[in-house]
């Protein structure tokens, strides 16, 4: 596997400092490691966000059309998230305010962009 680059790799790094949040909080590791169920996560979230279809041009994940994780990993991202959102401003002022900016962004489904480029060239 690639490693991730761009907003990919921004995005998984963004979840990466949530978990880390959570983690702390609820499985008590307070050495700066992840639990191996969070860690495990991680190394899914990774995985999944290479194979994504949008690419660099990746919307934030509550705006994304396109459910990429199977149904318990996502209900775990969602606990990390709503734990660690709000508190990321006191962990990661930047990252926090980098991310609500960035959810204001218009998620364009990829199949809506290929046709759009199809009308293009004709």
């Amino acid at each position: 596997m690639e490693p991730l680059t761009g907003r990919l790799k921004s995005e998984h790094q963004n979840l990466v400092k949530m978990t880390h949040i959570y983690c702390n909080d609820h499985h008590d590791k307070t050495d700066g490691s992840l639990c191996e169920s969070c860690s495990k996560l991680m190394d899914y979230s990774e995985r999944r966000l290479a194979k994504c279809p949008y690419g660099q041009a990746k919307p934030t994940c509550a705006n994304c059309p396109i459910h990429c994780y199977k149904p318990l990993q996502r209900q775990h991202v969602r606990e990390v998230m709503r734990y660690a959102g709000p508190r990321m401003l006191r962990h990661h002022p930047w990252d926090a305010l980098v991310h609500i900016f960035d959810k204001l962004r218009r998620a364009v489904h990829p199949m809506e962009l290929r046709r759009a480029k199809a009308k293009k060239k004709q």
